[in-house]
């Protein structure tokens, strides 16, 4: 329903009679106030008549009366309970209208159906938009604290033990009749001012719309309304009425209501006049007035003005009767008046709604039998006020009548179970998404668990969402070069010479070695098995050097010339200028002077003219003894050999007679060169 809608609200009194609200369609679509002469002469004030039922092209809902059941009160969405009393007609127009207008939840068309969707909270195509708990007198059947009751001791017209006599605050949110009024009434008092205090707790955080009694006795001359947000922990001022604002209250009589002040409390001289002496009433709208009202949805200010947990009610004033000379007795005895009088209510109503910020459209008990809303739109809390677990992609907003504003689940394509929200990240997008993903499974990473973790790669032929998107890259521990794989085809990073999706493999033209440093190496363009030398041997080869014959006897005269003695197992050649260069992997040490020879993998240098006179000769795949003199070399790191050097092949004799020289030598045996 839109507000035109509820603008089509009328009172139409007739001349001379009593106004009585006499019906409202279901949908607010208009109300009417009709003159009714049998209530005039019973005396009953506006409300307390029940007159006949009417239909007005059959959409008219049931009769509004004072002391109507909770279920009278559910059927007349926009005003619920709304107790009206004697009030004048502008009064009487502008608590009907902000009660309207402040209950509406979407538009209504009194031309369509009247099939309603299972849940309100969603459309008829399960989109979701703004949905609001019914209109309540949130009052009915609370208890009431009264700091004062008459009946103990009990006096003639009040007794607490007797039930016909009784006026206990239990009666002031019970369900009344017109035959049956029942009413709270306080002890009889002696000293004016003397403040009683009526206390209710709502149970739960309500949107208050009004709060209104209606009086036993003559209204107080002083009366202040108090709210709390907090059960009952601090109040904060709601209402003054009193025909002394400035005096009683320290406040001014009807102060202009402007942005800067509509969440302050008011104090007005309206409603406390001393007649009638029975049947008066107080009613207080919370957005009267208020300027932002027309804009409820956008004003973060009266929407915390409405809030309230519980309701306090202060009679600080009662009125003070004249002396037949026109005196007031209140001013000439300094405030005290020594007439006895007591405050009697019949009923103390606050209408208005469960809040729940737009996500539940009721409000159910649970487990511990506290009031809680249910909340749907992915939120939760008594008051729908945070979004669920999981639901974090934006910020929680209240709903309102152009966005549901429902809290979104975060984009973690299944791999996660928990998020947090980023508010950078979320401003980035463009206020769209700032979900983060917590501990993603199934070996996923990322903001949204969208691409795999290191050590595997996607898996093209599953969705991204499967359990089995990533595979794992099983890169072959010495063939890789790292452990991680290309995320879209799995390829891990190869050593020289390796290939294969896992590095499983030496590539064509390559070879496998036994070093874990260069498991795969070149294959040379001689016989791997044959002599490393050149294919033209030189001319002057015998007169160069001498050939090694394959026996040799080493002593320690031949061990303490030389610089290193190592063990080495030759891996792969290739030539660099006028230069062989072996790849080698020394597996003893036993003497070296030199401090970059050690264990692992190293390069042997030995002169094209040397190996191709065979001085030494020095062959692919097999392990020799190397005994030669260091020579430093910035161009070429590593040993050296020449035509002096002694490479021979290995035995592994010779290990036990090495160690002896060794040892040998670190005692200072050894002759020097």
């Amino acid at each position: 329903m839109s507000s035109s809608d509820c603008s089509m609200l009328s009172l139409q009194p007739e001349p001379g009679g009593l106004l009585n609200l006499m019906e409202l369609s279901r949908d607010c679509h208009r109300c009417e106030v009709q003159d009714d002469n049998s209530a005039q002469q019973r005396g009953l004030g506006l409300g307390n008549y029940l007159p006949r039922h009417r239909s007005r092209r059959g959409r008219c809902g049931r009769l509004l009366y004072l002391r109507s059941s909770q279920e009278d009160l559910a059927s007349v969405p926009c005003l619920g309970a709304f107790s009206l009393g004697r009030m004048d007609l502008p009064q009487l127009l502008r608590l009907l209208l902000t009660a309207c207008v402040f209950g509406l939840t979407q538009t209504v068309n009194p031309f369509v159906g009247q099939q309603t969707p299972p849940d309100p909270c969603y459309d008829e195509n399960g989109a979701p938009r703004r949905c609001i708990p019914e209109f309540v007198n949130a009052a009915f059947g609370k208890e009431v604290q009264a700091s004062s009751t008459c009946g103990k001791p009990p006096t003639r017209h009040c007794n607490a033990s007797d039930p016909r006599k009784a006026h206990p605050p239990s009666y002031l949110t019970d369900l009344n009749t017109a035959a049956n009024m029942t009413c709270w009434r306080s002890e009889m008092l002696h000293h004016s001012p003397q403040n009683i205090t009526l206390t209710l707790s709502l149970g739960k955080k309500f949107e208050v719309v009004y709060v209104s009694l209606q009086f036993c006795s003559p209204r107080p001359e002083s009366t202040a309304i108090f709210k709390s947000m907090d059960y009952g922990k601090t109040w904060v001022p709601y209402q003054y009425y009193s025909s002394q604002c400035r005096k009683i209250y320290g406040k001014p009589n009807k102060a202009t209501v402007t942005k800067q002040n509509e969440q302050e409390a008011l104090c007005t001289d309206g409603q406390t006049d001393l007649y009638p002496l029975t049947g008066g009433l107080i009613a207080f709208s919370t957005l009267d007035g208020r300027p932002s009202a027309q804009d409820f949805d956008n004003s973060p200010v009266l929407q915390d003005w409405v809030t309230a947990t519980d309701i306090r009610v202060i009679f600080s004033r009662p009125h003070v009767f004249r002396d037949k000379g026109g005196r007031d007795n209140d001013e000439e005895d300094g405030g005290t008046s020594s007439s006895p009088y007591y405050y009697a209510v019949g009923e103390l109503q606050v209408g208005g709604r469960c809040k729940c910020n737009g996500h539940a459209s009721r409000c159910v008990k649970d487990k511990e039998d506290k009031l809680v809303c249910d909340c749907k739109h992915n939120t939760e809390g008594p008051e729908c006020d945070r979004c669920k677990p999981f639901h974090y992609d934006r910020p929680w907003q209240r709903a309102n009548t152009r966005e549901a504003n429902e809290c979104l689940a975060c984009n973690c394509n299944l791999h996660a179970r928990r998020c947090r929200f980023n508010m950078e990240l979320y401003k980035l997008s463009g206020r769209k998404s700032g979900g983060v993903c917590l501990n993603c499974r199934h070996n996923t990473a990322g903001r949204h668990c969208h691409y795999c973790k290191e050590g595997f790669y996607r898996d093209l032929s599953k969705s991204i969402t499967d359990r089995k998107a990533c595979k794992a890259c099983d890169c072959h521990p010495v063939g890789a070069a790292g452990k991680t794989c290309n995320q879209t085809t799995g390829q891990c990073p190869c050593k020289d010479g390796v290939t294969g999706l896992t590095c499983n493999r030496c590539a064509k033209g390559y070879q496998q070695s036994r070093s874990p440093v260069a498991p795969c190496i070149k294959i040379p363009a001689i016989n791997p098995t044959s002599m490393v030398t050149s294919t033209e041997e030189p001319a002057d080869c015998d007169s160069y050097c001498k050939p090694a014959k394959g026996n040799y006897k080493i002593n320690l005269k031949k061990y303490c010339k030389k610089d290193y003695v190592v063990q080495v197992n030759v891996l792969e050649m290739e030539t660099v200028a006028n230069w062989a260069k072996f790849t080698i992997n020394i597996l003893s040490v036993y003497k070296c002077r030199d401090e970059r020879v050690k264990r692992g993998d190293n390069f042997l240098w030995i002169h094209m003219k040397d190996l191709a006179c065979k001085c030494p000769k020095i062959q692919i795949s097999k392990k020799y003894l190397v005994m030669g003199i260091s020579e430093n070399s910035t161009d070429r790191p590593g040993l050296m050999a020449d035509k002096n050097s002694l490479v021979i092949q290995w035995r592994d004799a010779w290990t036990r007679r090495l160690r002896k020289l060794q040892r040998r030598e670190k005692k200072g045996k050894c002759v020097k060169p």
